[in-house]
């Protein structure tokens, strides 16, 4: 009978019964029976379950091979799967060949069978792939991409790449990390030994003509305004790569290094965002439910008892639709003694957020017309010159988790705004150009990948929902 390489995920199926199949991946577990064979527990991150692997003594080199079969140790195995008779497993692998392709030493292992803690795991981010939980991870993390591209890419949007590295500020924070070849060390020098002089602090200025662009250059916190341009030339598209934003915070739900998928959508005015975006949310989740029922029900069983349930309401239950005036009024209505004191004109917490989607309302809001002190200088101001067409979409057990607008489209009020926040319209030409040359009512929003990940799985951190995690005095790997 010929021999067919395979994954776990399809050798675990009751379909494979009776094939003869070569299989590869790490030992989760080890168990030697007094009656001459051994169970050795295979993964090799396709799918949640392990395949059980039977070894009698007739495989050739049994002895010495288990003796090297730990905890970690990669190995090739063929045999043919049968039904098993063992509780919770629908087939084994009647091995008759093994390979052993790396051994692990038990003693200096870091991941055994026991219950690891997260924190631990993050300082062995390398390896903690290998566990239930980031084995969970990875695939839900997968199969929420895949939904998000195949969301626009049904409904016809372009996939565009924009810069990474910038020179312009998309929120007008400054929150952002400098891309330089110049010498650091001896500017730093330099400024060191200047000493005062003509007034400015440190007597010393540095000279971004000499740098690599030619001028001060940094990493992107969002690849909307590149995206408009395209946007405002052939039709509907999305970016979907990291961003970075360098703030200083060590919270549970911040982290410096990010993902963001951020649409652009021409001849749109707020209120279609709100519904593409309400669209786009209950789509993606249903897909990942939909492909990793398993993996989620892990997440449901060991973090979070809500989960799916949480998933599912949000799917099936419209959104809210609130002005952010009205929410302030609720909040301050409601009776609750928060953290951060109500008022007109505060950027809401999470604490607000949560409080209308999971107490208010159980169900998503979508907050629409912030102040225009809060909020960035490419939204379009209202007809009231007090907000802008702003909407963040809230879910319940994370609070935000898209922010977007329609975009400013007026050259003057443009102009007006970005003097007004701070910035030189100069440096933002080629972005008014688009407000020269056939400007149009546009809109768009970004969702942050992590984000959307807490709300799938119930995870508390961040920094457990994305491969590496880049926060303040922290990058490793």
């Amino acid at each position: 009978m010929a021999t067919e390489r395979m994954k776990v995920k399809a050798a675990v199926t009751a379909d494979a019964i009776g094939k003869t199949v070569d299989v590869r991946g790490w030992v989760r577990t080890k168990r030697e029976s007094k009656q001459g064979f051994a169970f050795v527990e295979l993964n090799d991150g396709s799918c949640f379950q392990n395949l059980q692997l039977v070894i009698e003594q007739t495989v050739p080199g049994y002895a010495d091979l288990l003796k090297q079969l730990h905890t970690g140790a990669s190995l090739r195995a063929v045999g043919e799967l049968k039904a098993s008779p063992a509780k919770g497993q629908a087939v084994e692998l009647a091995v008759r060949e093994l390979e052993l392709y790396g051994s692990a030493d038990p003693d200096s292992y870091p991941l055994q069978k026991k219950q690891h803690s997260f924190e631990f795991l993050r300082d062995i981010a390398h390896l903690r792939w290998r566990t239930n939980t980031f084995g969970a991870m990875a695939r839900v993390r997968n199969a929420l991409c895949d939904a998000i591209h195949r969301f626009f890419q049904d409904r016809g949007f372009l996939y565009v790449h924009t810069p990474i590295i910038t020179t312009s500020d998309c929120e007008g924070a400054g929150q952002m990390f400098q891309v330089t070849t110049l010498d650091l060390a001896r500017l730093a020098s330099l400024q060191a030994t200047a000493g005062p002089a003509g007034g400015k602090p440190g007597g010393f200025e540095v000279d971004f003509g000499q740098d690599f662009f030619g001028k001060r250059a940094s990493l992107t916190v969002s690849g909307q305004l590149e995206g408009e341009t395209v946007a405002c030339s052939i039709g509907d598209c999305y970016t979907f790569g990291p961003t970075f934003r360098a703030e200083n915070s060590n919270t549970t739900r911040h982290l410096a290094e990010f993902w963001m998928v951020e649409p652009e959508m021409p001849f749109y005015d707020l209120d279609d965002n709100a519904k593409l975006a309400e669209t786009f949310i209950r789509t993606i989740l249903q897909n990942v439910l939909d492909r990793c029922p398993r993996d989620m029900e892990f997440f449901r069983e060991r973090i979070d008892a809500q989960a799916i349930e949480r998933i599912r309401s949000i799917v099936e239950n419209d959104f809210v639709r609130l002005p952010y005036t009205e929410a302030i009024t609720l909040l301050e209505q409601s009776g609750q003694t928060f953290e951060f004191p109500v008022k007109w004109g505060i950027d809401l917490q999470s604490e607000h957020e949560r409080y209308l989607t999971e107490k208010k309302f159980g169900r998503p809001v979508i907050l629409t017309d912030y102040p225009r002190e809060i909020k960035s200088f490419y939204m379009r101001v209202n007809d009231d010159g007090k907000t802008v067409r702003a909407m963040d979409v809230l879910v319940p057990g994370v609070g935000e988790i898209i922010g977007g607008s329609q975009r400013e489209e007026r050259l003057d009020v443009l102009q007006a705004r970005m003097v007004e926040c701070g910035l030189n319209p100069d440096d933002y030409w080629w972005y008014l150009d688009l407000r020269r040359y056939g400007t149009v009512p546009h809109a768009g929003f970004g969702l942050g990948l992590e984000r959307a990940l807490l709300l799938l799985t119930g995870m508390a951190n961040i920094r457990d929902v994305i491969p590496y995690p880049r926060t303040p005095k922290h990058a490793e790997f």
